[in-house]
């Protein structure tokens, strides 16, 4: 009798409820997955950017033993400059508050370019530091653009082979130019000093300012390297203490 109470849709809603759950479940189940795969792709649309860098600018037979090594880690092969670049993205990460993974891909950038052009890549990523604190859209009131503040229409010609001015924003290219206008800076004055005044468009600063900030940021990111560098040593050495100690004895 209470059963027959009961109003038919609630009767209804009553029976189908199993199949409401593992439908629910089904679908929790496709969205965990469908996340899963779409963080795939990102990890590797990330991973065939850093690829694609090395492939556009780095020649095998022209770098030096450690730019091979940076090249080979981005292929996805072990190298040793791993916790060289870790190191410094973390640094810079934690004092620019930019993402680890943004200060990676731009500290590998550098090292690709510096290698590339026979820069020092520290000095590229003090300069990036100095002029943009890491913002690739950084524009300033003279029309400095991108990381490394370039004026597109003073380097048209260095833009060229990269689709024109509108590339000034792409982060490779503009580092790359960046370093360039570098280079030629420093081949024109054969000294550092006045290359990084010209850069900033400051010769006429006596006291060289600009050029001493660059400087004390490129030391603080060489201590980051040192750092690094004693760590290894220290722990290779008592790697290789324990492995003596535990060895037998040969007769």
């Amino acid at each position: 009798m209470f059963a027959k109470s009961i109003p038919s849709s609630f009767q209804g809603q009553s029976t189908s409820l199993p199949a409401r759950r593992t439908r629910n479940a089904l679908s929790l189940l496709l969205l965990i997955v469908s996340l899963a795969a779409l963080a795939l792709i990102v990890r590797d649309q990330h991973a065939q950017r850093l690829i694609d860098f090395h492939k556009r600018f780095l020649s095998l037979d022209v770098l030096q033993p450690d730019a091979i090594s940076a090249n080979a880690a981005v292929s996805g092969n072990a190298y040793p400059e791993d916790g060289r670049y870790r190191a410094i993205a973390e640094f810079l990460a934690k004092k620019y508050k930019v993402s680890h993974e943004v200060t990676l891909d731009l500290v590998s950038i550098a090292h690709a370019a510096g290698h590339q052009l026979g820069l020092d890549p520290l000095l590229i990523i003090a300069v990036i530091a100095v002029e943009s604190r890491f913002n690739p859209i950084a524009e300033s009131v003279a029309g400095a653009k991108g990381l490394m503040q370039v004026i597109p229409k003073y380097h048209i010609e260095k833009f060229e082979e990269f689709g024109g001015e509108k590339a000034v924003f792409d982060p490779e290219t503009n580092i790359l130019v960046g370093s360039q206008i570098l280079r030629d800076n420093l081949r024109r004055t054969g000294n550092l000093s006045m290359a990084l005044q010209m850069y900033a468009g400051a010769l006429n600063d006596e006291q060289d300012l600009y050029s001493s900030k660059v400087m004390n940021e490129k030391q603080r990111l060489q201590r980051i390297v040192s750092q690094l560098q004693h760590r290894t040593t220290a722990t290779t050495a008592s790697t290789r203490s324990v492995a003596l100690q535990v060895s037998p004895l040969t007769p």
